[in-house]
């Protein structure tokens, strides 16, 4: 009776320490805050007035994981590389500007987005996504942050009847295209593809950086809005700054007198989805990372 007592007793122990230290680890990774996918939605719905677009894919949340929200992955673009990285992150939600769901892509959750929705779901990871409410967010927007780390100042809307701009202007102090583009290989950490205004169609040639052309009002829109180059010349600007750049582009820098710097259309858009996350790392309290999934485009 002793000897089986003694081992009563030594079982307990075991169990109570094997207990006490899977408590602590438990409690080390998660976070004693949560909040609802639909809470956090709510609140980036309303800061970033949501609902004033109409856009090309749903804003909001995408896909419900289905669980509390303790722990926050952002990043550009809602990839599998992502995905994958938010789950070693152990995070609950991913926050995104290109979520899923856009117009005219097959409506059936099969092949590519069918692997990234699985694995979502597999591991009760929400997904929120904004998109034309990011670019245009006046203060943590892609053109506003964009604008900031260039050292412009936005000064009015490329469509002035627009609530909510999509493309902006911005001033500068007066410099030479070079030297945007050391600001911007600088701030980007990629040299821009620029197209100069001045051509000599006769010589097939491009001016050299003695010419004296000097930049100071500004056309910004980020990632793939190339084709509003030609209100930017419209509303009197010297320079127009987007992310892609397609063969039409070129001909239209030239013959509208204004130039053009192609910065990447993921490099142009880190800064919103940034913005956001350190955002709602302050409201909520809750650790939010952003993981940056490098893309040359």
């Amino acid at each position: 009776m002793t000897e089986h007592n003694s081992s009563t007793e030594t079982l307990n122990q075991l169990s109570n320490q094997f207990s006490s230290q899977f408590s602590s680890q438990f409690s080390s990774q998660t976070p004693n805050k949560t909040i609802s996918a639909q809470a956090l939605t709510d609140f980036c719905d309303d800061y970033l007035s949501a609902a004033a677009f109409k856009d090309y894919a749903p804003n909001g949340l995408q896909v419900d994981g289905g669980r509390p929200i303790g722990r926050i992955v952002t990043g550009v673009t809602a990839c599998e590389a992502l995905i994958d990285a938010a789950i070693a992150d152990n995070a609950d939600a991913i926050v995104v500007h290109h979520g899923y769901f856009w117009k005219g892509e097959p409506e059936t959750i099969t092949g590519m987005k069918g692997q990234r929705i699985r694995k979502l779901m597999q591991h009760g990871i929400s997904l929120i996504g904004y998109h034309l409410p990011l670019d245009a967010h006046p203060i943590i927007g892609n053109n506003a942050k964009l604008a900031e780390l260039l050292y412009m100042n936005i000064i009015g809307a490329l469509y002035p009847h627009e609530s909510h701009p999509v493309g902006n202007i911005a001033s500068c102090q007066p410099q030479s295209a070079q030297n945007l583009i050391t600001q911007i290989t600088a701030a980007l950490g990629r040299v821009p593809l620029h197209i100069p205004a001045t051509y000599n169609a006769a010589t097939n040639a491009e001016p050299t950086q003695a010419d004296s052309r000097l930049i100071e009002r500004v056309g910004i829109c980020t990632g793939g809005a190339q084709d509003m180059i030609e209100q930017a010349a419209l509303m009197g600007c010297d320079a127009y700054i987007s992310g892609e750049i397609s063969e039409r582009t070129t001909h239209s820098a030239r013959e509208l007198g204004i130039d053009y710097f192609a910065c990447g259309h993921h490099a142009t858009e880190r800064g919103g989805i940034q913005a956001l996350g350190e955002l709602l790392a302050e409201q909520f309290g809750l650790p939010v990372t952003f993981i940056d999934i490098d893309n040359p485009a």
